[in-house]
């Protein structure tokens, strides 16, 4: 049974940073493409970020140049170092592989940009 775990979340200010991980244990880690999602209130949950198990890297665009992707195969974590926050950035952070092959998501972490 794969296990997510996210965290690194909580309160910043516009402009501010966080990094999120996210810890996976129960699979092997190192094989697949794997990403971020996003879900805010009211709305259905959206892709931010992939990262493929080359490393190569894909963002939406609303995050682009704002956000990093990447992995840590050693320690089965994926990161989201995250700049330039926005309210609009302001929603609950997931894990999970590219194509959202794992069915069991983890609680998520959420992320609130507000002053």
């Amino acid at each position: 049974q794969v296990q997510l775990v996210e965290t690194g979340g909580g309160l910043v200010q516009p402009g501010g940073s966080l990094k999120l991980s996210c810890a996976v244990s129960g699979t092997i880690f190192s094989i697949y493409a794997l990403a971020w999602y996003r879900q805010a209130p009211g709305k259905q949950r959206e892709l931010v970020a992939t990262i493929a198990y080359g490393g190569s890297t894909n963002y939406a665009d609303s995050v682009k140049g704002r956000f990093t992707i990447s992995r840590d195969n050693s320690k089965k974590t994926l990161y989201l170092q995250m700049h330039s926050l926005k309210p609009e950035d302001t929603a609950v952070y997931y894990c999970n592989t590219a194509t959202r092959q794992w069915s069991s998501w983890g609680p998520g972490t959420q992320v609130t940009v507000s002053s």
